[in-house]
């Protein structure tokens, strides 16, 4: 054993347990390392610590974690007024860092630190620390316009930063890159960051310009440069897909069952392009349920170590921003020989199953087949079928009717079971954004999810499920889509407040399982407060994510689940296909389990990261067009719903999904209190209570689009209900109005502060369909 080896192992076990006191005999025994020559070397090694002063001796003769050295690593959140909090542990609460002990650090940063005052016990607040280091900036590359103006220090010129978490920074551009012009929209590489020589700016080096301010579509590219989204296939990629052949060729027939004989029909949204999946389903004559479930097989098209491969994998899922989609694969791929369309034969990966009338899946087979789809139908198509029986429809596909209507019955028969065994149902409204040829948005309507819609949901979920199961039980390496058991603590919380609230919650924080949350939604269903419940508990939920181990989907209430069904737009769902196939040509063995055992988590861990990546991008880029939709209703007046309720103020949504700040400083009827039991606002004076799922009317006073921010006013205050929330006794201070800062009161900051808290909405779990990228 190494002694810097040894050295690095005690300092773990000190910072694992930094409230631990050890005597030299406890060390050893948790580094299972004994004999005297063993405890010699831990001796000396604890001498060095030290002398390091990472460790100290107490008055009888232990050692412990210097609490003055207790670094920490985490990301730091930055607040416009200068501090900011880190996040360094899941369950304990943020580190606040005073301003003079930010070292310029900006939002999002990986950052060390240690703590200079801890936490109070049975305080909520969390320690405060100070950074020591910058671990990993997380800008290094930013985009906006070019400018020139009289303050440019004696650069060549500015770049505007539109990014809300760094727009309080300047962004000086110097000589050494490209020149651009005024008025392009350019790329820089940061070159130096904030530091105590110039905190409030930043100098970067031009590097491409991807367009001008006046072209049509550049709001959003922008967004994609930002978040560092491939936006063009390298040219290596275009040829190499260009020389996959258009047609399945007799070669690629061999080896696989051909099921052209079956009927295979496509159910996607009118404008899809990208068609990965056909489904088909019949009675059998035991009384049980035949469901097919077969997806374009991508993997035989992208070769490991392909130009292709590479660069899905560097895409790692497609991504949907409004008006376009920068797809994972090159469209001759994604909308031609991969995508399932009408009538042409097509390679696939099927999943058949056999359902008996309660749900359980009780055979199937998982096979590379030859395929041809007889329709391709749209959700409008077959919801008219289904639910309003529309004749002219039902004509139009007379021969597929009978099939249909047996795909409605088996669909009631999963969704009952995915019901009875726990799965959370969060039925979230989704906005679809009309704009018109230049990008501008025009509508936002709210996506109708009919049983078209859940019937494929419900199809993919069996398919999904039985692939993971399959291959769990087969002992393989493998990659699973995991929904981890929500922290104790969490769900503790979560159960306090809804009691404060009168709900009554039977269950164990320490062991909750899904059918109790199931129970709650159940609860509150068309209740006032049905919102309210939600948003918290989606709070409380960890997010889905890939991994090579399968710990199951807690949302779902599924043992195994993995991404079997989305190869044409998630790399993790071709991975899957491709390991199907390797275990099928290859065997299950020692030697063919060790060919991928030591990638998957590497592949599990990036794509996610991408996932994260493309999410926060079309958040973006939905918030920005909401907002200038928003924009052209300055002054109207609309009806919401208080979405959510902060120290600085009131989130409301609109019916069409739009969300807006009503900041406490424009609450000018009386001093409002934030009662945190309750989650509500109330008036000092007038008792008038804002909480979470209150009807409220509200007009529109203001908009920055670039800050994706919707300002309201409340109409008619007079007419909000009243309450005895405050405590007896109030004091009238300025945190009537929210002015504690360290928590912050800026208008920007709490609007990202609350993106933040709301990312459960999109990403811990949501149950809105396979095809709404990764809500599963």
């Amino acid at each position: 054993m190494q002694d810097n080896d040894l050295k690095n192992q005690i300092e773990n076990v000190l910072r694992t347990y930094p409230d631990n006191v050890f005597t030299v005999e406890k060390i050893a025994d948790v580094l299972r390392s004994h004999g005297s020559a063993a405890f010699k070397l831990i001796v000396q090694e604890l001498a060095s610590l030290e002398r390091d002063k990472v460790a100290v001796v107490t008055e009888d003769g232990k050692f412990q974690l210097n609490p003055d050295k207790q670094q920490l690593s985490g990301i730091f959140h930055a607040n416009d007024k200068g501090f900011g909090f880190v996040a360094y542990d899941e369950n304990a609460p943020d580190a606040y860092i005073a301003p003079d002990n930010t070292m310029n650090a900006l939002n999002g940063d990986t950052v060390e630190m240690e703590i200079v005052r801890p936490a109070q016990p049975g305080s909520d607040r969390g320690p405060e620390g100070k950074v020591t280091k910058i671990a990993e900036h997380k800008y290094t590359r930013v985009v906006g316009p070019f400018e020139k103006t009289d303050d440019d220090k004696g650069y060549i010129g500015q770049l505007t930063l539109n990014d809300k978490k760094i727009a309080k920074y300047k962004f000086y551009i110097n000589d050494v890159g490209l020149k651009p012009t005024p008025g392009e929209v350019i790329t820089a590489q940061i070159t130096e960051y904030p530091s105590t020589k110039h905190p409030d700016y930043m100098v970067g080096i031009a590097d491409e310009v991807i367009g001008s301010v006046d072209d049509p579509g550049i709001d959003i590219l922008q967004i994609v440069y930002a978040h560092d989204i491939p936006a063009e296939f390298p040219e290596d990629v275009i040829q190499a897909a260009d020389a996959i052949p258009d047609h399945v060729t007799e070669a690629e027939k061999i080896g696989r069952e051909d099921i052209t004989d079956q009927d295979l029909v496509t159910i996607d949204g009118e404008s899809s392009k990208d068609l990965d999946d056909a489904v088909t389903a019949w009675k059998l004559p035991n009384g049980n349920y035949h469901l097919g479930v077969h997806i374009a097989d991508v993997s035989h098209y992208v070769q490991p170590g392909s130009a292709i491969d590479k660069e899905a994998f560097r895409r790692g899922t497609s991504v949907y921003l409004t008006d376009r989609v920068i797809p994972m694969l090159p469209r001759r791929l994604s909308n031609g020989i991969c995508s399932l369309n009408e009538g042409e034969l097509r390679l696939c990966m099927s999943c058949e199953m056999e359902i008996d009338p309660s749900g359980n899946i009780i055979k199937h087979r998982i096979h590379p087949s030859l395929m041809r789809s007889t329709a391709r139908m749209t959700y409008t198509a077959v919801n008219n079928i289904l639910e309003s029986h529309d004749q002219k429809t039902m004509d139009r596909y007379d021969k597929l009717v009978p099939m249909f209507e047996t795909m409605g019955e088996l669909h009631k028969i999963l969704y009952k079971h995915r019901k009875a065994r726990g799965a959370i149902d969060f039925d979230d409204n989704e906005a679809e954004i009309i704009v018109d040829d230049k990008g501008h948005p025009i509508d936002i309507k709210l996506r109708v999810r009919g049983t078209a819609e859940r019937m494929i949901e419900s199809f993919m979920l069996a398919a999904n499920e039985t692939v993971a199961k399959h291959y769990y039980e087969k002992h393989v390496p493998f990659i699973y889509r995991v929904h981890e058991t929500p922290d104790a603590d969490r769900i503790r919380t979560f159960f306090e407040t809804l009691t404060a609230f009168g709900i009554n919650v039977k269950g164990d924080p320490e062991h909750v399982t899904p059918k109790t949350l199931q129970n709650v939604l159940k609860k509150v269903a068309g209740k006032p407060e049905e919102m309210m419940v939600s948003v918290m508990l989606l709070r409380s939920l960890k997010q889905a994510r890939y991994a090579d181990q399968s710990l199951g989907h807690f949302g779902l209430a599924a043992p195994f689940y993995t991404h079997f069904t989305s190869p044409i737009r998630r790399y993790p769902d071709t991975m899957v296909h491709r390991l199907i196939h390797y275990y099928q040509d290859n065997g299950i063995n020692d030697e063919t389990k060790k060919r991928y055992a030591n990638v998957l988590d590497e592949i599990a861990t990036t794509t996610s990261q991408y996932e994260r990546r493309a999410v926060d991008a079309e958040r973006d880029t939905d918030s920005m067009k909401k907002a200038e939709y928003m924009n052209d209703h300055i002054g109207e007046e609309f009806d919401g719903v208080v979405s959510s309720v902060m120290k600085f103020g009131l989130f409301i949504e609109l019916p069409n999904t739009v969300e807006g700040l009503v900041h406490i400083s424009r609450m000018n009827d009386d001093y409002y209190q934030y009662v945190e039991q309750f989650m509500a606002l109330v008036g000092r004076n007038t008792r008038r209570t804002y909480k979470m799922g209150q009807a409220i009317r509200v007009k529109v006073v203001n908009v920055d689009v670039k800050q994706s921010a919707v300002d309201f006013d409340i109409v008619d205050p007079e007419k909000t209900p009243q309450s005895n929330m405050l405590p007896k006794r109030t004091y009238h201070n300025n945190n009537y109005h929210g002015n504690n800062e360290r928590h912050g009161n800026s208008n920007n900051n709490s609007r990202s502060n609350h993106a933040n808290n709301n990312r459960g909405r999109n990403n811990n779990h949501g149950n809105n369909g396979h095809r709404n990228h990764n809500k599963h």
